[in-house]
């Protein structure tokens, strides 16, 4: 069974070219309170708005950055005469499950207006220039960015595992090497087909000393993915650093010191 809500799900697609048609103040009034809208835990979120295309990724016209923000929470509990104690860790977790039902809910918000959107997972990365950007307290961190505008491509919709793969019903089985290598041939086939790799460039170097085994005619999404796994952030001390620089994971002093509260 079909309608128009599901079809917008089932044929969205990223979109990394955009017109230099700009979104009207209504269109994006519609994007904002669609975001609003969505389901939340604490509505420990806020959404950061630029429109400099110069800036923005694949120079769309609007990029909106979710994040994870316990500094108006903090306030408002002050103002109840509360002071949080709940960890950080689970609070974070919390927040970006709030800013994540945002964010999607603005993705399906865009496709029904005929726009395109593309999430940028580096946000977290980018947060120190971010924070001077929109000059953020503690305890705002960037989770993802969207970008956001009329697209100028009109892309496949790209392969997802077999649905066998990804929905359990009962226990989780323990796959077989069978099984994983059919999922995986799904994914690799459906990329190759649309020739997504090699199109977009994209063949993460190894490093110095590994062999090359793969080109564009073979080179596809799981291998693409275990690279990324396997070669980058091997260490959590950067990521631990940003939040530290964003107020989190310090002792109580350091919260002390860092927060306005």
């Amino acid at each position: 069974m079909r309608n128009e809500t599901v079809n917008l799900m089932l044929n969205r697609k990223s979109i990394r070219s955009f017109t230099e048609r700009q979104p009207s103040e209504v269109e994006v009034e519609v994007l904002l309170e669609a975001a609003r809208q969505a389901p939340f835990a604490y509505q420990a979120y806020s959404i950061l708005l630029r429109r400099d295309r110069s800036k923005n990724p694949f120079h769309a016209p609007l990029t909106f950055i979710f994040c994870a923000d316990l500094y108006k929470i903090e306030r408002m509990m002050e103002i109840r005469g509360w002071k949080r104690s709940m960890n950080d860790i689970f609070t974070l977790l919390l927040a970006f499950q709030d800013a994540a039902y945002a964010a999607q809910n603005m993705v399906i918000a865009a496709e029904s207006l005929k726009m395109g959107s593309c999430y940028i997972g580096g946000a977290p990365l980018a947060a120190p220039s971010l924070r001077k950007e929109f000059d953020l307290p503690p305890l705002v961190f960037p989770l993802v960015g969207l970008a956001v505008g009329y697209p100028g491509e009109n892309p496949p919709v790209r392969p997802r595992f077999p649905r066998s793969f990804t929905v359990i019903e009962g226990k989780y089985p323990r796959w077989s090497e069978e099984e994983v290598s059919a999922a995986m041939e799904v994914m690799d086939q459906g990329y190759l087909d649309q020739d997504y790799y090699r199109q977009a460039g994209f063949m993460i170097p190894l490093k110095e000393g590994m062999e090359e085994k793969y080109s564009f005619d073979n080179y596809s999404w799981t291998e693409h993915i275990s690279r990324k796994l396997g070669l980058w952030e091997s260490s959590p001390e950067r990521i631990e650093k940003l939040f530290r620089e964003n107020g989190f994971l310090g002792d109580e002093k350091d919260q002390k010191t860092e927060s306005p509260l």
